[in-house]
């Protein structure tokens, strides 16, 4: 957890002078296939600490859409559990806890996740933490209870970024993936766009205006300190980091037409990786480093192909629809994200690259921006309604959906941050 300390903390110090406090309303509809019924107590004693943890939890595993929550209210003595009683309430498992205040001004925080049926401890956690990362506990609370009730990694603990805009007022933000903790990375009276997180979850890339053009930078939201990755002549746009984060994949036009280059993240060794006579753009690398997914319109329309990191063997991989781009893969390799026009709609789509199954998962007509939660489970992107963007969350099998809203300006180019060590 130090390293996921050591952003918090640099994150909190960077946005000491303009802090946002516009948070996000989050509001949710449709439910997963098989919920898991789940007593949530309130935790013992947590008024002496400045988050509620009860409440975070309970509202990640909400969202999740995994889970049915039974209000268990307050249990004080987590020692003595009377396991038939909570089965015959129909709760599955039981989260209880406590909270502390420590002689040194941090807070302990318990929480036993209990099976109702066996009558057992399935997990518990104990950890220290100061009053700035009371929320992150709670986070790490839930992943756990995700991941033993599911057997899926939970991602309430990861961070989102994305571009606010209000006026000509650009704001590059980073929040906790339930957009609360939102924090100011990067101000801007020019556009920002396209932000993509480092594999490590310390740095940015995104693209600024700020020079009258689209340059590429690599910002650390540790120390605030940035590097010009890409200011070739023409548009320098759309960063990708490989999964290694010692590279970027982006795209040029200093030689024309539009093409995919590879560039090391301090902005050395710039290679060439496509060489073809229409726009190559977009480009996306997969988890395991062996493949890029870009957007050309080679074929006459923009459509999503894959190639080697070098440029061999490019394939065409999207069939469906005459107008296919912004592709994002899972963390498996098994899924790409994309946005589709379809009778003058533009729309989020998913493709099963095994079966070659495609499936549209938003019901609204302007989405743009796709990006995948790192357990592959969610996508986050941003859309448009009543003449305002936002950005929406859905499950990767369309069941669930949420739509995140905040009152102050469009949010829109939204990224959602790795797990952290």
């Amino acid at each position: 957890m130090k390293k996921l300390n050591m952003l918090y903390t640099g994150l909190v110090i960077a946005a000491t002078m303009s802090s946002a406090h516009a948070q996000m309303r989050i509001e949710i509809s449709g439910v997963g296939s098989n919920q898991i019924p789940v007593a949530i107590a309130g935790f013992a004693n947590e008024n002496v600490a400045p988050q509620k943890i009860t409440e975070i939890i309970k509202a990640d595993l909400e969202r999740s859409g995994a889970f049915k929550i039974i209000d268990a209210g307050v249990i004080n003595d987590v020692n003595n559990i009377d396991y038939s009683g909570w089965k015959a309430k129909g709760a599955d498992a039981l989260v209880v806890g406590t909270v502390d205040a420590l002689a040194d001004g941090r807070y302990d925080v318990r929480y036993k996740l209990l099976d109702t049926v066996k009558q057992t401890k399935i997990s518990n956690l104990d950890k220290a933490v100061t009053a700035q990362f009371t929320r992150l506990s709670a986070h790490l609370i839930a992943d756990d209870v995700f991941f033993k009730l599911t057997g899926i990694r939970g991602a309430f603990s990861t961070r989102i970024s994305y571009v606010k805009q209000e006026g000509r007022n650009y704001q590059l933000m980073v929040a906790d993936a339930d957009g609360e903790n939102e924090q100011l990375a990067l101000r801007s009276n020019e556009p920002i766009i396209s932000p993509s997180w480092s594999p490590d979850g310390t740095k940015v890339a995104y693209v600024s205006f700020e020079q009258k053009k689209p340059v590429v930078y690599v910002q650390n939201l540790i120390t605030r300190a940035r590097t010009v990755v890409a200011n070739e002549k023409g548009s320098n746009s759309a960063p990708s980091w490989a999964p290694s984060g010692n590279k970027l994949a982006v795209a040029l036009s200093k030689s024309g037409n539009t093409q995919i280059y590879t560039v090391n993240a301090d902005g050395s060794n710039l290679q060439r990786a496509t060489n073809s006579s229409g726009i190559d753009t977009e480009p996306q690398w997969s988890a395991d480093g062996s493949s890029i997914y870009f957007t050309s319109d080679r074929s006459g329309g923009p459509q999503i192909y894959r190639m080697n990191p070098d440029g061999s063997d490019v394939k065409r991989v999207t069939f469906g629809g005459s107008y296919n781009i912004s592709p994002r893969i899972s963390s498996d390799g098994k899924t790409l994200a994309y946005i589709s026009r379809r009778d003058g709609n533009f729309q989020l789509f998913v493709l099963d690259l095994t079966s070659g199954q495609e499936q549209r998962l938003s019901d609204t007509t302007d989405d743009e921006s796709p990006s995948f939660a790192p357990n592959g489970k969610y996508i986050m992107y941003a859309t448009r309604a009543g003449g305002r963007k936002s950005l929406a969350v859905v499950s990767v099998d369309g069941r669930v959906k949420q739509r995140l809203t905040t009152q102050a300006g469009n949010i829109k180019e939204p990224t959602w941050g790795p797990f952290m060590q």
